[in-house]
């Protein structure tokens, strides 16, 4: 390691801005990687030691560091936020800041009020109190300022004043949070007996901890298999060794009873990470995973940016899981840049899924990574028979309701499967990938179509609130039963989730439903309580869209039913079909998890697909190899390279102009090209318009260096946002 005198001229990273680095004089010794705290244009900023300086700059227009602080990173991560930034085109300085990413990380704690949570039967619980509610019970009732409140409830500021008002949120004294409140000593219950293959795979992964050194393990096991209780081997194996471990998943909502099963194996609940924590709290972890205290965190993508000391192993569950992929501060996949990070760093990494991603089986078949398979599921359960619905000769029968005929969506094979399953007293899951209530609101009349203002989308009517919302920016607005062009009335056409639990109210009176999206299971402790009502029996049918399709445990769920397999298979995007594999299949690994037998039907007017047909059929890799054809011949990742650049701007004539003077310095390449500007398939999102470029190039081609200097032959005018996507994952 490097040491820097106090007076030493050193390069420092900063945290936030788009740079590689400035100089500064140092005020005491650092070595490379220590943070410093320094200033920009009088602003106060957070950094780290780079290297020695080298902008040659008179010493009178060097500033000091403000104070060098008692904490680093390694020299290895350095290398990672290099490599990275080089990989994704993010500046240095911006992927230090997803490490940096607590403001006051190294201040003291400021002195705000705290209000605690205080139930009173006599106060009428909303659905927004509710909501706040949830947000202590998911922070284990820790104190919270009232901005904390309404970020993590998502409550307006009113209903937190009320609630002040009315005595549910009591104000309590200001203390510091005790640093060690979150540091955890766990043990292995030893009360978990794999079978023949999990302890297989599990000695292969424990091989690899204590062999050290960079090792990359896909645990391919069917849904149900138990790839939990293998990789919580492995994460005992490196814990008890001395090392941290970063558990990551695709959404927090899975932890729901991730935690219980994690907390009954090693007596203590994990560190989960998220973005849905108090700034006390995040600050706390932060730290703690700093100080080297905090040594197991569960976590979604951001967790993999935690100043990590000594970290010994990175699991990735459901790692085919889109939500990996970062598309607001950079873009960004986490899963890839977690495996970068751990081979620079020296570490193995376990890759989880009933169904990989086209790329990782690409990776097990080149022999990079080692494929472990799980078979059969855990404690003999069997996988349920899966079979669909031809539409074609199955149509729907439509249903009465107060408002008159309406058009049904469920099939009578679906409708008689859902009869018998309840009349067993088993439950049923129907699932459907569509918020709200109908996706498209038109006038009968004239053909007007609700869209937003702001994005060019349609509007979707969610009957629970009684308004229009455009899934893309979140605007809400009135329903009108007439047009207000030509005072015709307004029909609502398509189906979300809220329709088909209508139609089910309709033709299943006497059961018991519940809707499950994002925009109704909002905090876990919410997911949490419909888990239980779950696992309780006191719902009949849970209606729901992906939220559903991954990671939950059902023993009674004995009958699944997709509503329209078809969504998603004729996309314009290469991946069309895969994504919608790995959904399907997903979902219908819910399906006869315990001691009942499970059953799954897939309603489609395209039966002979060959999605569908591999899905029944069982045959994941015969499917994926032929997909896995087209896409060689295409070029297509995993064997080519794309890299997107999408060009935004609030006025059409700028972004135009910038577009046009972007193809015209577009450069001839030998053996990848560019393609554009096209504008993109969703043109404008919250005001702003949106156009596209995409650089297509060989598998070891290197793109990047090429896009960086076509990028810096045209200024970009100060109101275009460019950015830059490897390898995109949406092609919006």
């Amino acid at each position: 390691m490097v040491m820097f005198n106090s007076g030493t001229v050193v390069k420092v990273l900063i945290s936030g801005i788009p740079n590689s680095g400035y100089d500064y004089r140092l005020t005491a010794p650092a070595d490379i990687g220590a943070f410093v705290l320094v200033t920009v244009m009088n602003r106060p900023c957070v950094g780290i030691v780079w290297g020695a300086g080298d902008s040659n700059l008179p010493e009178h227009k060097i500033k000091n560091v403000s104070s060098v602080l008692n904490a680093k990173l390694a020299v290895t991560d350095l290398q990672w936020i290099l490599r990275m930034s080089q990989w994704t085109l993010i500046p240095m300085g911006m992927v230090l800041r997803l490490i940096v990413n607590i403001p006051d990380a190294f201040l003291p704690p400021k002195m705000e009020q705290l209000y605690n949570f205080v139930h009173d039967a006599t106060v009428r619980m909303t659905q927004n109190r509710q909501a706040v509610a949830d947000a202590f019970a998911s922070n284990d009732n820790e104190a919270m300022t009232t901005s904390d409140i309404q970020n993590i409830s998502h409550v307006s500021s009113a209903v937190v004043r009320t609630m002040i008002k009315n005595g549910t949120l009591v104000p309590t004294a200001l203390r510091e949070k005790n640093p060690d409140e979150f540091v955890y000593n766990y043990r292995d219950s030893g009360d978990i007996k794999l079978n023949e293959e999990q302890q297989a795979a599990a000695d292969k992964i424990g091989a690899a901890i204590s062999d050290g050194g960079f090792s990359v393990h896909l645990l391919d096991g069917i849904t149900g298999s138990g790839k939990t209780q293998v990789y919580f081997d492995a994460a005992w194996r490196a814990y008890s060794s001395g090392r941290s471990v970063l558990l990551m998943m695709p959404e927090i909502a899975l932890t729901a009873q991730f935690m219980s099963r994690f907390e009954s194996r090693f007596g203590a609940p994990p560190i989960v990470w998220h973005s849905n924590l108090t700034a006390a709290r995040r600050r706390e972890i932060w730290r703690g995973v700093l100080n080297g205290k905090i040594k197991i965190v569960v976590g979604t993508r951001s967790a993999l940016f935690l100043p990590w000391q000594d970290l010994g192993l990175i699991v990735i569950d459901e790692e085919h899981d889109s939500s990996y992929k970062q598309e607001d501060m950079g873009n960004y996949h986490a899963r890839d840049m977690a495996i970068l990070r751990a081979k620079i760093a020296g570490m193995p990494v376990v890759l989880a899924s009933a169904t990989p991603a086209a790329e990782t089986l690409e990776n097990v078949n080149v022999g990079k990574y080692t494929r472990l398979c799980l078979t059969s599921r855990f404690g003999g359960a069997q996988l349920p028979e899966i079979s669909t619905i031809d539409l074609r000769e199955n149509r729907p029968e439509s249903y009465v309701t107060d408002a008159g005929d309406q058009t049904g969506f469920l099939s009578e094979p679906m409708c008689a499967a859902i009869r018998d399953t309840v009349s067993m007293g088993h439950q049923v899951m129907l699932f459907i990938n569509r918020r709200g209530f109908a996706p498209i609101v038109q006038c009968k009349k004239c053909g007007w179509v609700a869209t937003c203002p702001d994005c060019s989308v349609g509007m979707t009517y969610h009957k629970r609130t009684g308004k229009l919302v455009c899934h893309m920016c979140g605007r809400t607005a009135p329903l009108s039963k007439t047009c207000a062009d030509c005072g015709g009335d307004v029909s609502m056409r398509g189906v979300g989730l809220e329709k088909i639990q209508e139609e089910v109210n309709v033709k299943f009176p006497n059961a018991r439903t519940a809707l499950v999206s994002s925009d109704i299971i909002t905090s876990r402790q919410a997911l949490e309580r419909l888990v239980h009502q779950m696992e309780s029996g006191e719902i009949d049918i849970v209606i729901g869209t992906q939220i559903l399709a991954k990671g939950h445990h059902f023993p009674n769920l004995t009958l699944v039913g997709v509503v329209d397999s078809d969504m998603g298979l004729f996309g314009t995007d290469f991946r069309a079909a895969e994504h919608t594999f790995q959904q399907l299949f997903q979902v219908a690994g819910r399906a006869g998890r315990g001691a009942h037998a499970g059953r799954v039907l897939l309603q489609t007017y395209q039966p002979e697909h060959p999605v569908l047909t591999a899905i029944c059929s069982g045959n994941r890799d015969e499917f994926m190899a032929a997909d896995m054809v087209g896409r060689k011949l295409a070029h297509m990742p995993p064997y080519g390279q794309l890299i997107a650049v999408i060009v935004e701007a609030e006025k059409e004539s700028v972004l135009q102009k910038y577009c046009s003077d972007l193809a015209i310095a577009a450069p001839g390449l030998n053996g990848a090209r560019i393609m554009g500007p096209i504008a993109a398939q969703i043109y404008q999102i919250r005001n702003w318009y949106r156009m596209r470029f995409l650089v297509a190039g060989a598998q070891n081609a290197q793109l990047q260096p090429v896009v960086t200097h076509w990028l810096t032959k045209v200024k970009a005018p100060a109101n275009v946002r460019v950015k830059i996507d490897v390898n995109p994952i949406n092609f919006m």
